[in-house]
Parts: structure tokens; C-alpha cells; sequence
């Protein structure tokens, strides 16, 4: 056993499969343990959060000491964040379509371009060619525009008790900063969230999880069943054969995926949890399984020793388990892990189409696809509600193809260098 395990991680390929598969379990494990709050929970009552650091505006005023710090650029850097490039070149946009000269205006000059723009902006205007939606941002922009280049600072006032009027409690000053580590409630979304307000990257080691456990209950359905078909059908032949050949070929004829949307969708959402799913992609991804097994038992079943435990008088299961099974084990595993990287593929196009397990347990790599492409994250450029899906699930199959091929280059004699 310690020079077989030597020889499978001499192998570079599955050295850097294991790897990266062992670093996807393990974060799987770990994180959960760190962060425990239940992966769909509901934190945020905006969409589509950005990630970043979230700190709370409450605390950072009234509860957390203030420093002042003079950087270069912070006006400029403040101005750029309400009014970019594209904003400016609305702006010039509709001052052109007003009737303006376009060379009076100068984008670069913000002074001069907000001067003009509020001397001549009017809401109440339809200029040619508006939609209500273009209608609608400039009046937003508008709003944003007021108090752009002032510099003083922010105060903060309450209503007093008695007379009801406004009475300054504080002015925030634009060089005033806090730490971010003194304030008292904040929240790191490497992620940010997704269309329910969830924390992308806890769905996300939760939905790994789920889907890992689906793709090694659906490899192991779909292995033993084609080991054992393929086991019984190879060494026993003639009418048993030809049977197990026969409905292996109807399975053939017919694509599996075609079956597993059939059976999932006649099976019912209430009743399609992980464990389900996972068990149907098994029970339809055992074919070739099946018929590459059975070349096999047919490759061996004359052997000497094979001959030699029949003239011993051993039963046909013995044979099949101390005579045969011993030769074809590896070739066993790797046919496991290709069938582990086909079952979470196999669950990821059964959520993308809304076939998936149910939504309201527990999440899978495939649902988080399908949420992202209903609520249109890839039309809004929202790539943190999708992409690290794609990449995970990239991850995991080429650490899984990776593993299998250098299991390939050592068992096999044909490929060794």
C-alpha cells in the first residue's frame, strides 16, 4: 500500500489535482466553523451588495472617535464618485440637444460644467428623442449634484424636544476619518450578496458542500451499479449478458440527461431534496460504467489463476471479488472520480433549468446559477453573483479530471513515460 501511494503522488498531474480538491474540502469543513450563520439568511434588504467592508453609518458618527487626515486627491476622488465620465457626458448630451453650443462646454472643467448645468437644466423639459427612464436619471443626477463642491462639512442636527426646531448637534468635517476596526458594527462581504441579500461567499462554501456530497452519492449509485452489472454481465456471458448488454444499450440510444430531466421533473419539487437528485443522476450515469467494466472481466475471466479457482471449486462471487476485482480496482476509482465530476455537472444543469433540489433547504452550486440567471446578474454586470460559481465548479471538475488522469499515467502501462 506505501509504494502504491508513492507512485499515485509521484504523479504531477494528480499531485496538483489532490491539491486543489483538497483545499476546496477543507475550506468546505473550516469555513462553517468560523462563520456559522445559516448560509441563507437574509442580511441586507438591497440586491446585488458589491463586495467590499460594510460599517455601519450610525456607529461610525456618534460612536466611534474621529481623526482628521489630509490626503491629496480627496476632493477630487469625492467628486469623481458622484459625477464620472459617463455622467459628464450626458450632461453635455442634454445641454447640446437644449440648444447649447457643444464647444461652450467642457466636460473636464466640473465648475463650469455644474454652472451651466444648473443655469439651464429644467426637469419639466421632454427634449426629442427622451425616454421617461432618461427623464428619470436626469432628475436623479440633479439631485446627486447639490452640495458637489462644497467645503464645508456635514452637519448633523436634531428636532429639539420642545419647540420642535432643528438644533446642530455636530458637524462631520470632509477630513474627518474613522478606523474602521473602532467601529462598533461592520461586515467584510469578500462576495458581496446576492439577489435576496444573502452573503454570497457562506452561500457559496455551503452550496460546494451540498453539491460534493451529490456528486459522491451520485458516483457511488452509478459505480456499483455499473460494477456490478458489468462484473456479472462479463464473467457469466451468454443469456445474462446479452440482457444486461440489452438494456445497456437502450440506456445508450437514449441520453441519459434526456431521462434524468424526465425523472426529476415526474418526481416534484416538494419532494426533490439533495439526497434525491442525487440518487436519480446515479441511477441513470451507470452505462459505461457498465460496458467499460465488462470489457474488462471479459479481458480476465480465462486467466490461469481465474481457471484455477474454478477447478478449486470457489463460487462465482468469490471469483468475482478475490480473482477479478483485485485487477480492475483502480480502474474502478478512476471511473468513481469521472463519475463524481458528472454528477456535479449533472446537478448544475438540472438547477440551471429549475429542476434542482428544493430551493428553501439548502443551496447547491447549480441553484446559485439558476438565482443569478432569473434575477438577470449576468445582464447587470453583477459578476460576484455568478462567476464564483462557474469557477468553483471549473475548479472542482479539473481537479477531479486532473486526479483521474494521473491515476490513469500510473495504473496504466501504456502510458507511463
Amino acid at each position: 500500500m506505501r509504494y502504491m501511494l508513492g507512485q499515485i503522488f509521484s504523479s504531477v498531474r494528480f499531485r496538483i489535482g489532490f491539491s486543489i480538491f483538497a483545499f476546496i474540502l477543507l475550506t468546505v469543513l473550516i469555513y462553517p466553523l468560523i462563520i456559522t450563520e445559516p448560509p441563507l439568511k437574509t442580511i441586507s434588504r438591497g440586491t446585488f451588495l458589491s463586495p467590499g467592508i460594510y460599517v455601519n453609518v450610525y456607529d461610525s458618527i456618534g460612536f466611534s472617535p474621529q481623526y482628521t487626515l489630509l490626503l491629496d486627491g480627496a476632493a477630487e476622488r469625492r467628486i469623481a464618485a458622484k459625477l464620472n465620465a459617463d455622467d459628464r457626458a450626458s450632461m453635455k448630451e442634454w445641454l447640446v440637444k437644449a440648444g447649447l453650443p457643444e464647444e461652450s462646454i467642457d466636460t473636464q472643467d466640473t465648475a463650469a460644467l455644474l454652472e451651466v448645468w444648473h443655469a439651464n437644466f429644467d426637469p419639466t423639459i421632454r427634449l426629442p428623442g427622451m425616454t421617461n427612464a432618461d427623464r428619470n436619471y436626469y432628475i436623479r443626477l440633479n439631485t446627486a449634484l447639490d452640495g458637489l463642491l462644497a467645503t464645508e462639512g456635514a452637519t448633523i442636527a436634531v428636532p429639539d424636544a420642545t419647540t420642535g426646531a432643528l438644533k446642530e448637534q455636530a458637524v462631520v468635517d470632509q477630513t474627518s476619518y474613522v478606523n474602521i476596526y473602532e467601529v462598533p458594527n461592520s461586515r467584510v462581504f469578500p462576495l458581496g450578496t446576492d439577489n435576496f441579500g444573502r452573503d454570497v461567499l457562506t452561500e457559496l462554501v455551503a452550496a460546494t458542500g451540498v453539491s460534493l456530497i451529490i456528486g459522491f452519492v451520485a458516483g457511488t449509485v452509478a459505480t456499483v451499479i455499473g460494477l456490478l452489472l458489468g462484473l456479472i454481465s462479463g464473467f457469466l456471458g451468454g443469456f445474462v449478458d446479452d440482457a444486461i448488454i440489452f438494456v445497456t444499450n437502450l440506456f445508450t440510444v437514449i441520453p441519459s440527461f434526456i431521462i434524468l430531466i424526465l425523472i426529476t421533473f415526474s418526481i416534484g419539487q416538494d419532494k426533490r431534496g439533495a439526497i434525491t437528485i442525487a440518487v436519480v443522476i446515479g441511477l441513470t450515469s451507470w452505462v459505461w460504467t457498465t460496458r467499460a467494466v465488462r470489457a474488462q472481466v471479459i479481458s480476465l475471466r480465462n486467466r490461469d489463476h481465474v481457471n484455477l479457482s474454478r477447478l478449486s471449486g470457489h463460487s462465482t462471487a468469490y471469483i468475482l471479488m478475490a480473482d477479478i476485482f483485485p485487477y480492475i480496482a483502480s480502474y474502478v476509482v478512476m471511473a468513481f472520480i469521472l463519475q463524481v465530476s458528472s454528477g456535479i455537472l449533472a446537478e448544475a444543469g438540472l438547477s440551471i433549468l429549475g429542476l434542482g433540489p428544493r430551493t428553501t433547504e439548502v443551496p447547491t452550486l447549480g441553484l446559485m446559477m439558476n438565482w443569478g440567471m432569473i434575477y438577470q446578474a449576468h445582464i447587470l454586470g453583477k459578476w460576484w453573483a455568478y462567476f464564483p460559481v462557474i469557477l468553483v465548479i471549473a475548479l472542482i471538475t479539473f481537479s477531479l479530471n486532473l486526479m483521474q488522469t494521473g491515476l490513469d499515467r500510473v495504473f496504466n502501462p501504456t502510458l507511463r513515460e
